[in-house]
């Protein structure tokens, strides 16, 4: 009955790769295009017209899927068929527009052969999951970025811009001394050192000798003070707080630079005592202005008050502990039972299983294609060499074996990489979920505002109510409480729905 009416629905067939690098990975397009005419075939979809784009989905603004979109809400097509949903949208508007138009109606087929989806409350809390994994892979890009960073700076590798006084070796991919601007640099550290000179001066000599800033632009006073307390100077590497041995040549000694250090303590004015701690002091900011809300104590109570730095702002005082029973009844918003979160859980358990089967699967029987071909192309080369085929026949098979075995070498690479992370994002997603309301009741206010941190951001105090944006992840557990609440209380048993046992049992599609 399905099939027939699958017949029936028109269907709209979207092909993406992006150009940038992270996604180099991901099946090709004509990879994608073969695999997807291949399950239309088998699950007899009506496929009205393909769509094909190469551009990243992490920003809205592609336009050949808006063009798709726009069909759709034109009712030219009721559904689409894409390898994944983050082929889809990798980015929050053009996934909530796709959900929309599931909840208006105007989708109702969405087929993917690596993904389950049934246009049920459990099928639109699983797309939304994907498309909030698939935003949270790119927000994840810049960790991978800080990763490389932190690995540069084990190697003893300056991982930025060189600093005054050193250039980019691109050839060594280190930074090499500027022989005319270090001598400077070195003379500046040397009159500092002698506690003669103010940095004013130092500023004046120095300038007046030649040594300029990027761009040509003259050192100000701050900028001699920078550079007087850089380590780079002496061999080493500060990057945010830590200490790294730079492989790069030194300037100065450490010595002279631990002189210079003396110096300018000894010139710098007393520091003023330390603020008493407060869990929430510099936490969030004033929904009025925008400046930092900061913690006093007043007879007794701990108060949070905007400091009122930039404008006059009306924002009165407002209880510690007031907030705090606020940020509880926040982290309630987002937590999911545990019959919800486990049946979920489950699910995207079963489907990391059948995913790597099917994914190893395919993978040993392209390897052994593979073999099959470098077998042919031996036998070819070997029937040319005796005279049985021309030179013609000979490059003519030859290329259409090349182009077959260029293919899957793509697959392999491509199923090479672990597509199970996904699911582990997903599912320590809802354990934090299930974790929520255990927050919600604790006593210990850092463990509350740690937890806040992880589900939520832009933090604001306006008119004594708190007030934030929850993580994409998150916004959907938020969507979702109030459904799961009147599923618990229906006593729904999720491993006899119809819908949970079809998104369970069904094949997600040859890979």
């Amino acid at each position: 009955m399905d099939n027939i009416n699958l017949q029936t629905k028109k269907i709209f067939l979207y092909a993406r790769k992006s150009t940038d690098e992270p996604e180099r990975q991901v099946l090709s397009i004509e990879a994608q295009m073969f695999e997807l005419r291949e399950y239309a075939r088998k699950k007899n979809l009506n496929i009205v017209r393909e769509f094909v784009e190469s551009k990243t989905a992490k920003e809205p603004g592609r336009e050949i899927f808006n063009d798709m979109i726009a069909s759709i809400e034109k009712n030219e097509a009721e559904g689409i068929l894409a390898w994944h949903p983050d082929r889809l949208a990798r980015n929050s508007i053009d996934g909530g527009r796709i959900i929309y138009l599931v909840d208006t109606g105007k989708i109702t087929t969405l087929k993917f052969p690596t993904f389950w989806f049934d246009p049920t409350p459990q099928g639109k809390f699983m797309l939304s999951i994907a498309f909030g994994q698939s935003k949270y892979y790119v927000d994840n890009l810049s960790e991978n970025i800080k990763r490389g960073i932190r690995q540069k700076l084990r190697n003893g590798i300056w991982p930025a811009w060189a600093p005054l006084g050193y250039i980019n070796d691109k050839n060594a991919r280190c930074i090499a001394v500027d022989r005319e601007k270090a001598k400077y640099i070195k003379r500046a550290f040397e009159m500092y050192s002698t506690g003669e000179y103010p940095l004013a001066q130092i500023r004046k000599i120095i300038n007046s000798l030649g040594l300029v800033g990027k761009k040509g632009k003259m050192l100000s006073v701050s900028n001699y003070q920078y550079m007087l307390k850089n380590k780079i100077y002496y061999g080493m590497i500060e990057y945010n707080g830590e200490l790294y041995d730079g492989k790069h040549e030194p300037i100065i000694t450490k010595k002279l630079f631990d002189l210079c250090q003396e110096v300018m303590a000894n010139k710098s004015k007393p520091k003023s005592p330390k603020l008493k701690p407060y869990i929430f002091r510099g936490f969030f900011r004033c929904g009025e202005c925008g400046c930092f809300i900061t913690t006093e104590t007043q007879k007794g109570h701990n108060y949070l008050r905007c400091t009122k730095r930039k404008n006059p702002c009306s924002q009165r005082y407002a209880r510690e502990d007031a907030i705090t029973s606020q940020i509880k009844e926040e982290i309630k918003k987002v937590s999911l039972s545990s019959t919800w979160a486990n049946a979920s859980i489950n699910f995207f358990e079963n489907e990391k299983i059948k995913i790597a089967q099917a994914e190893s699967s395919f993978a040993q029987k392209a390897r052994n294609e593979l073999v099959e071909i470098e077998t042919k192309l031996d036998r070819l080369l070997d029937l040319q060499l005796d005279g049985n085929l021309s030179q013609a026949e000979y490059t003519a098979k030859k290329y259409k074996l090349i182009l077959a075995k260029k293919d899957l070498e793509e697959k392999i690479t491509a199923f090479g990489r672990k597509s199970n992370n996904r699911f582990e994002l997903a599912i320590a997603f809802l354990k934090d979920a299930n974790q929520a309301e255990k927050y919600a009741q604790q006593e210990n206010p850092e463990r509350i505002r740690d937890f806040l941190k992880k589900i939520g951001s832009n933090f604001r105090i306006a008119d004594r109510t708190l007030v934030l944006d929850f993580k994409n992840a998150f916004k959907i557990a938020e969507k979702y409480h109030a459904e799961a609440q009147r599923a618990e209380a229906s006593n729904l048993d999720f491993s006899k729905c119809d819908s949970w046992r079809r998104g369970r049992d069904s094949n997600p599609g040859s890979l």
